[in-house]
């Protein structure tokens, strides 16, 4: 069957070719008209032969003139209602009603033609039954030479019929329909669209242009693959719906491929369908719903201000940026010491807000006068402190760096947000500055105890009127250097995909929804509160890696292997983002929370901390970390090499 195929494609091209016709994707206007122009010709003489007893005894010279005016007639409509124009590939129910607007005025034109000529003449030109077999030939004509054109088409001009997919689609939104139909008049094709799974019972055993719809009574895989199929895709609005991320994982855990589609309004119609429905990624399973924040008070925060971000070229810091380009700040200020990403954040901003006053500055945040200037020059209303070392194992080998760049570059900042009367100063901290277990999480809590006891002091001695809000947050999916990247190279590269522990679990987040909540934070605060955000559920980091390969089509231990390699220094089996002693108060938003631990021993911390930026100018490691476990005496370690220093 397949040769047959071939051989008729190869046939049908070069035929098509002499014609002109250089690209089998469509057929010119001129070669469309023409066909149908033939259809007239046929119709014409398949109702004379009808109502002349089956005989063709009216074919001569008196049958001309009412064959040519049969022809020029239905010519003049086709060219009105441009019949000729839509590919036959693409053909719809809007091409199926021209051609009966053209076949219904043509038949009534010559009507009105044959009465006038009675009247006249006292004769038809045509017999009424000549024509109504007419008028049913010839729409009926056009109508199948079109849908056999386009069936030629689907089965024997196009290419590589072997590579389609076998789909279901959930659910029987317009939405999905929409998208059905897309697919379907898509070539060269990518699936083949089997039929709607749905959850309403009432429409079992129904039919959308005649593919079934199926109940999802029992599990999803079992459905699927009885019905020979290999696919399933799911509209990006029902991805977040719990009974859908059930429905995804049973069918992952089965080897079946999930892709997600956009709204059929998102589809870009120059490069069609088929580029928009993309394999399901792991974080629009890990994506929880969205997220509501309160634009106007953001708004009222952001809008006419300068602001001022660091570490902006980074996954948190670029992020804040994008959603800052929205609020239209009077000047946005962004300060990065890496170039590359700094330059590629400048023009993504000039594209995507080319009216936006943009500065991109090139600086370190420990060089305090080089900042100093930037305070100065541009004097900020609202600093985004983003900008630090995060790297657990590099900040354990280097403890030096985590105080030069966590704790002195938010010192600097900090210090001189007051000095410059800024209005507010956010700062980026993490849950791995609670019970501390490396030199990076309490390298982090350091600076989040300098900023509270400053804060705690300005309210005190009623100096400055600069509000200092903190927000303490966990992992960030597709962040830099974060476990989703990293797996994603692995699965590509083969495998192994390496884990620390098999029993370790992380709470996620989005980059987009941790930014959101920064801003929603950073609007309410009233200054000294750290703020926590609801993570969701714990997930268990093997069970990642599993999903992972399964939605790369790999298994995981067989086609890709899963290996355990310990865990790094200073790694935890899991993340807390309070401590034993903490409190939480609500807010008015149900995922903020604001942590009750109020320090102010300003004067003490702050020479603790002075004294510990001067000790780690000497790069001794073990003093560095004693020191930081006198500040913080919760931060114990684990895994590492200064666990001596806990006896």
């Amino acid at each position: 069957m397949d040769k047959v195929k071939e051989v008729m494609r190869l046939v049908l091209k070069n035929t098509l070719f002499k014609f002109g016709v250089e690209n089998v994707g469509y057929l010119p206007r001129w070669l469309v008209l023409f066909w149908d122009t033939q259809i007239v010709v046929f119709s014409l003489i398949l109702a004379g032969f009808i109502t002349n007893d089956f005989s063709f005894r009216f074919f001569n010279r008196f049958f001309l003139l009412p064959f040519l005016l049969g022809v020029a007639i239905s010519l003049i409509f086709f060219l009105l209602f441009k019949t000729y124009v839509g590919l036959i590939r693409h053909s719809s129910y809007v091409d199926a009603i021209k051609l009966l607007l053209a076949s219904s005025f043509s038949a009534m034109t010559l009507i009105v033609l044959n009465y006038i000529n009675l009247k006249l003449l006292g004769t038809y030109i045509y017999s009424w039954i000549f024509l109504i077999l007419f008028f049913s030939s010839l729409f009926v004509g056009l109508f199948l030479y079109r849908a056999i054109a386009k069936q030629v088409y689907s089965k024997v001009l196009i290419k590589n019929q072997a590579g389609i997919e076998r789909i279901f689609i959930l659910g029987t939104s317009q939405n999905a329909i929409s998208i059905a139909v897309a697919i379907e008049n898509e070539f060269p094709r990518r699936f083949k669209v089997l039929g709607f799974l749905d959850r309403q019972e009432s429409n079992k055993k129904k039919q959308i242009f005649g593919l079934p719809i199926l109940f999802l009574g029992r599990k999803a895989h079992v459905l699927i693959r009885s019905n020979r199929c290999n696919g399933l895709i799911i509209l990006e609005d029902d991805l977040k719906d719990d009974e859908n991320v059930q429905l995804i994982e049973d069918c992952i855990d089965h080897n079946i491929k999930i892709y997600r589609a956009p709204s059929i309004s998102e589809i870009d119609i120059n490069s069609g369908v088929n580029k928009d429905i993309q394999n399901i990624q792991i974080e629009d399973l890990l994506e929880r719903k969205p997220i509501q924040i309160n634009n106007l008070k953001i708004l009222d925060l952001i809008k006419d201000k300068t602001v001022f971000v660091t570490g902006g070229a980074g996954s948190i810091g670029s992020e804040i940026v994008n959603q800052l380009g929205k609020y239209k700040p009077k000047q946005l200020i962004v300060l990065d010491q890496a170039e590359t990403p700094l330059h590629d954040l400048t023009l993504r901003v000039k594209a995507q807000y080319s009216e936006l006053n943009f500065h991109p500055i090139l600086c370190d945040i420990r060089d305090k006068e080089n900042v100093e200037h930037i305070f100065k020059t541009f004097q900020p209303h609202v600093i985004y402190h983003c900008a630090a070392y995060k790297h657990v194992p590099l900040m354990e080998k280097t403890p030096s760096q985590a105080v030069s760049v966590n704790i002195k570059g938010t010192k600097n900042l900090t210090d001189l947000a007051a000095k410059y009367n800024a209005e507010r100063f956010v700062f980026i901290s993490t849950d791995k500055a609670v019970n501390p277990s490396n030199v990076m999480g309490a390298s982090k809590r350091v600076a989040e105890m300098y900023v509270q006891s400053f804060f705690n002091k300005l309210q005190k001695d009623n100096t400055s009127p600069t509000k200092y809000i903190t927000t303490r947050f966990g992992n960030v999916l597709g962040s830099n250097g974060s476990v989703v990247p990293l797996f994603k190279k692995q699965i590509a590269d083969g495998g192994p995909v390496t884990i620390t522990h098999p029993d370790i679990i992380r709470y996620f987040m989005t980059i987009p929804e941790a930014c959101q909540l920064v801003m929603e934070a950073s609007s309410m605060g009233k200054g000294g509160e750290i703020f926590i955000f609801d993570m969701g559920k714990a997930v268990k980091i093997i069970d990642l890696a599993n999903k992972m390969i399964r939605l790369a089509g790999f298994i995981p231990d067989e086609d890709i292997k899963i290996k355990a390699i310990g865990l790094r220094p200073g790694e935890k089996l899991y993340e807390e983002l309070l401590n034993d002693k903490s409190i939480t108060l609500p807010t008015y938003h149900e995922k903020i929370m604001i942590v009750k631990e109020n320090n102010d021993q300003f004067d003490m911390v702050s020479k603790k901390v002075s004294e510990l930026i001067d000790i780690a100018k000497q790069r001794n490691n073990t003093d560095i970390v004693k020191r930081i476990k006198k500040i913080v005496p919760e931060y114990k370690s684990l895994n590492s090499d200064y666990e001596k220093l806990d006896d």
